[in-house]
């Protein structure tokens, strides 16, 4: 949350520039995404979580830093968050790769439901405790209360107690023979292939709605740091309440059912903040604030269902020794497409207007959506 409020607020950016900050915490995924996923499947997963939470910190702390020493520029801020941005693709990949090694896979979906839930929670007081932070103490100092919790999170990963993991024949290995199972994996099931490409087209879509929100709320309706902060943690409740029932749907309905259900609610959430008013009276602006939260209530909400049964029909419809492979690749084309969406959504902001953008990300979410709801991903289970 302290991110957009440091790019918009304190450096003063555009609406492009933002759009080149949240493309660089990306870029990195499409750069390293393949590598990374081989890798993951041949190292120690627990010990790639350590260093990689142990480099997100060290790539956040130096934020304040220079922002304290007077050289925090944007071209700065960029260098910073690719780092981050490189020592997440490890730790993404192995985060959704150890699961199988704690849980048995009958019980992914309950795990990843119950993941999302503490997700969400910590995404719910997050951007509050953000705005609050930012309110009282400044963005780059907020930031650094961010690099502090990945130092936490490096420390409860390495206390982490597991059986040791069966080790992969020692062959000689082609990293491009390795790198090209796991694409063919990916995109030739015929599941998974239709849930990879719906979910590059969401990702794209989503990167370019958030871009052109952050400008939209903060400048356009002026919302404080604060009243920004609250509105990603009612996204937070709204996602906690749809992972808790993440489960009980993908078990009733099926996993892939649930997946395009929760497809068809981006597009309606998107086209209310599309229709907020922007209007100086206190009707208009009353009117506007309820709009945007209730909007983004119902985002958090579909992303909540959907996202643990996409985990577990992922993990349960991929052999272990493929999983990195597969979770670097998707994880690798979903951020490349986010990048790519943060970059658009920015310039089409300022060459369109705000409105306009936010008409064309509602058609992106709905490309996404009839690609899952016209595949045999609609009717996929994972039990």
């Amino acid at each position: 949350m302290a991110i957009p409020v440091l790019v918009v607020e304190v450096l003063g950016a555009s609406t492009f520039e933002v759009g080149l900050v949240n493309a660089a915490q990306l870029v990195p995924y499409a750069l390293l995404g393949l590598v990374a996923g081989v890798y993951v499947d041949r190292w120690q997963r627990q010990r790639v979580l350590v260093v990689a939470g142990l480099g997100r910190a060290a790539s956040l702390a130096l934020i304040p830093v220079c922002w304290f020493l007077g050289g925090l520029h944007l071209w700065v801020l960029i260098v910073l968050l690719l780092l981050f941005g490189a020592f997440s693709v490890f730790g993404f990949a192995a985060t959704q790769s150890l699961l199988p090694h704690i849980v048995e896979r009958r019980a992914l979906r309950a795990a990843n439901a119950r993941l999302d839930q503490a997700e969400a929670g910590a995404q719910t007081v997050g951007p509050g405790l953000g705005g609050l932070l930012v309110g009282f103490v400044g963005a780059p100092l907020a930031i650094a209360v961010d690099a502090v919790t990945y130092v936490l999170d490096a420390v409860l990963i390495a206390g982490l107690r597991l059986a040791p993991a069966v080790r992969r024949e020692s062959v000689p290995r082609s990293l491009r023979h390795e790198v090209g199972e796991g694409l063919r994996w990916t995109y030739r099931h015929r599941i998974l292939g239709p849930l990879a490409w719906s979910t590059h087209v969401w990702f794209l879509g989503n990167a370019a709605a958030l871009t052109v929100l952050a400008v939209f709320a903060l400048r356009t309706l002026g919302l404080t740091a604060l009243s920004y902060g609250l509105l990603f943690a009612v996204g937070g409740i709204a996602t906690l309440i749809g992972a808790s029932f993440a489960s009980t749907a993908g078990a009733r309905f099926g996993s892939g059912a649930t997946i395009t259900a929760g497809r068809a609610i981006y597009p309606l959430a998107w086209t209310m903040i599309a229709f907020v008013p922007t209007g100086t009276t206190d009707q208009a602006n009353h009117l506007a604030v309820s709009l945007l939260f209730s909007a983004f209530a119902l985002q958090g909400l579909a992303g909540g269902l959907e996202n643990a049964n996409e985990m577990s029909l992922r993990q349960g419809l991929t052999p272990d020794a493929l999983l990195g492979r597969v979770n670097g690749t998707m994880r690798s084309a979903n951020r490349t497409m986010g990048a790519l969406g943060a970059v658009l959504g920015g310039a089409a902001a300022v060459v369109m207007g705000e409105r306009t953008a936010l008409g064309i990300i509602v058609c992106v979410f709905v490309v996404a959506f009839i690609l899952a709801v016209t595949s045999p991903l609609r009717t996929a289970r994972d039990d």
